[in-house]
């Protein structure tokens, strides 16, 4: 990268120009940004994943502009346009915008309006018209020379016409003219919807915007996105623009001179340039400004709520009874080992009547007894509530967790489900996935596009490219975060461990298949094609748990253990007694071991490693339950208090399972007694809340709710 490139981010960025430059090149050379933001602090100045992921954004972005710019220059180069000027004025742009406009003049063209009056002689007559709008000569005169039969100019007026047709092109290619422009839009354009006819009874739930206008710079990103997808869809029309007299006005402002014949001419040409040309250009160009941003928000949204999702706190490695309940079909019922392992699978039945009932109680006491089971886990679905009423009866003193199976159908009938359990059915793998949420809700979502899990809106709106690599960022972040068990994880969670990927993963599952479970990170060098790179990329992230060298569980990377053996040797200990010994750890003087390469930051962190080695950062799992006799929407009313689950925070409020099938709204302004900016700031998904019912919508199965004290207060 070069070094212009590198002062640009750092001055965009606020970040010193050796950070920088010390990213990028890292960056360059293939490190990850987990690994960049744990192992080399020294170098980026202990950045952040954040910060770092900004600069390999902004680098992305960077060459792509080069990469525009040098096809520019390539195309003016084979058209013999070239000139120094414009070389050095393609040059000094530093947007796509910028550059974009600059080419504009000189972009190979269709055939149009301006190209044709050119054709027919009128370039002349349009450059007189510029140059005398001060003069109060009659501008049929000076176009009467221009009718030529054999050109196709038959009149005066075809002649005046043609030559506006030449000024307003030129107008339109105006870079000052674009640029003041879109300061008007971004001031003033309004984003105003309203209903295509005959579409009232389909498009019901765009109501709202049937008749909608607003600020469109001050428009929130989801009210932006539905509005862009109720016109996809047909249901509305839709449009982005300044008051055209300001816009128009500001056009002619720039190129009219004086009050003259001529000069009216001129104002005809630029009124036409705005509707005709810079309208619709500038609207698109606005609109896709608009749509990005609001894409940004939606996805930023969806990218907090799936890492909270993923980093819920799980149960950990218990023995699980998982239910995928139904009615009529009857609940799919699984046993899990401690490890995830399916130990046996039947379904039972109940809720089809009396005797079923008592035979699938007697079923589920002894498969507890059986498999020694820990813990039960209801999907909460269809049937989920009335599951867990009758587990509940059955008093076997085990936590009974409701948990969410968004996507589980999906995994059912996915490639990995069957490479998993190829002899079972979906139904037996959809249980599957439920009992292992519970145990560890990383290592069970990552097995599935992230888009499914159901915490994001407008997902399939977005741009998808986008979106993909900021999901596929948070789930890399939490899973290296969190460390992976080299020696249990399956290979979708292992392909997201800095440095492996897919092809990878797959060699690292072969090897423990082939040779047993790993021993030691350094055994990982002996998997295929796992070289001095992709070791050192992912060492530090994968756990050997009870291996030979304790460092090995350890959040600790390899390349340090020198440095810890440095420590012992100064203790008289062993590296076991000093992870066992916090008196001594508290004896240390890091910066007795800065070196060259390892610094205080470094040092602070591996310290920190073995007060607490190989410590799981999620919080401690806390069982939950909803209210008993509380099933389905008909069992509420208002005023009731409820505890619940969130299961989605958008810009606008929290959505929350309150155990009836169908998901209350906690808009923001109802989620604290104080004014709230973001949701985020109060509420997480897989928080547990309580909650109010402030209102009830039986047809349209809405259900209002409420975190303000004032509110609980007021009901009680």
């Amino acid at each position: 990268m070069n070094s212009a490139h590198i002062s640009r981010i750092a001055a965009e960025l606020g970040i010193a120009v050796a950070q920088i430059s010390a990213t990028a090149a890292l960056l360059a050379d293939g490190a990850t940004v987990p690994f960049l933001a744990r192992y080399r602090k020294e170098a980026t100045g202990s950045l952040d994943e954040v910060a770092i992921a900004a600069v390999r954004d902004r680098m992305a972005q960077l060459a792509e502009l080069d990469k525009r710019r040098e096809a520019m220059l390539a195309s003016l180069a084979e058209r013999e346009l070239l000139t120094a000027e414009l070389t050095n004025q393609l040059a000094a742009a530093t947007t796509l915008t910028e550059l974009e406009d600059r080419y504009l003049p000189y972009r190979p063209k269709r055939r149009t309006r301006a190209t044709i009056a050119r054709e027919k002689g009128l370039g002349p007559l349009a450059q007189m018209l510029q140059e005398r709008q001060t003069t109060p000569a009659d501008p049929g005169t000076l176009a009467k020379p221009f009718v030529n039969q054999k050109l196709g100019v038959a009149t005066v007026e075809e002649a005046l016409a043609g030559a506006r047709d030449i000024i307003a092109e030129m107008v339109s290619e105006d870079q000052l003219t674009r640029e003041r422009l879109r300061i008007c839009f971004t001031r003033q354009a309004t984003l105003a919807s309203t209903m295509v006819k005959g579409q009232e009874a389909a498009g019901a739930k765009y109501k709202d915007y049937y008749a909608w206008s607003e600020l469109a710079d001050t428009a929130p990103s989801h009210r932006v996105l539905a509005i862009l997808r109720g016109e996809q869809e047909g249901m509305l029309s839709v449009h982005i623009l300044p008051p055209e007299e300001v816009a128009s006005g500001l056009v002619s402002g720039r190129f009219v001179r004086g009050n003259t014949a001529i000069a009216q001419q001129m104002k005809l040409a630029a009124q036409d340039s705005y509707k005709r040309l810079l309208a619709p250009s500038l609207e698109t160009e606005y609109r896709n400004e608009l749509k990005r941003r609001a894409d940004e928000g939606a996805i930023r949204v969806f990218a907090e709520n799936l890492r909270e999702l993923l980093l819920a706190p799980p149960l950990g490695q218990q023995r699980v009874l998982a239910l995928d309940p139904g009615f009529r079909t009857g609940c799919k019922l699984v046993c899990l080992d401690a490890q995830g392992n399916l130990l046996h699978n039947t379904a039972i039945y109940p809720h089809l009547g009396e005797r079923q009932r008592t035979e699938a109680a007697q079923a589920v006491r002894q498969l507890c007894t059986r498999y020694g089971i820990e813990a039960i886990a209801i999907g909460n679905g269809t049937a989920g509530r009335e599951t867990e009423a009758f587990i509940a009866e059955l008093a076997l003193n085990l936590p009974i967790v409701m948990v969410n199976e968004s996507g589980a159908s999906i995994y059912s009938a996915s490639e990995v489900a069957r490479e998993e359990f190829p002899d079972y059915d979906l139904t037996v793998r959809g249980a599957v996935s439920i009992g292992r949420r519970l145990q560890d809700p990383l290592g069970e979502l990552v097995k599935l596009d992230a888009k499914s899990i159901g915490v994001g809106q407008y997902q399939h709106d977005v741009d998808q490219g986008a979106l993909k690599r900021s999901l596929d960022d948070v789930v890399m972040s939490c899973v290296n975060g969190v460390g992976v068990d080299a020696n249990t994880a399956s290979a979708q969670l292992l392909t997201y461990v800095a440095g492996i990927g897919p092809v990878l993963a797959r060699n690292v599952v072969a090897y423990r298949r082939d040779n047993g479970a790993f021993t030691t990170r350094t055994q990982l060098r002996k998997v295929k094609g796992l070289g001095p790179k992709a070791f050192e990329q992912a060492a530090g992230f994968l756990r050997i748990r009870a291996g030979k060298h304790p460092l090995d569980a350890s959040a600790v990377h390899p390349e340090s253990y020198p440095v810890v053996d440095r420590i012992c040797a100064d203790l008289g200990l062993s590296v076991a007694e000093l992870l066992q010994d916090e008196g001594r750890q508290r004896q240390i003087d890091p910066t007795r071991y800065v070196t060259d390469k390892i610094g205080l930051p470094t040092l602070h962190d591996i310290l920190a490693e073995l007060a607490k080695p190989g410590r799981d950062p999620r919080k401690q799992f806390v069982a939950f339950a909803f209210a008993a006799g509380i099933n389905s929407i008909e069992d509420l009313r208002v005023g009731m208090k409820l505890p619940g689950i969130v299961t989605n925070v958008t810009a606008f409020g929290a959505f929350v399972d309150i155990g009836v099938h169908q998901d209350g709204l906690v808009h923001i302004s109802q989620l604290a007694d104080r004014f709230v900016k973001n949701p985020h700031e109060l509420v997480k998904v897989a928080q547990q809340v309580t909650v109010t019912i402030t209102a009830l919508d039986l047809p349209r199965k809405r259900i209002a709710l409420s975190m303000k004290a004032e509110i609980a207060s007021h009901v009680n």
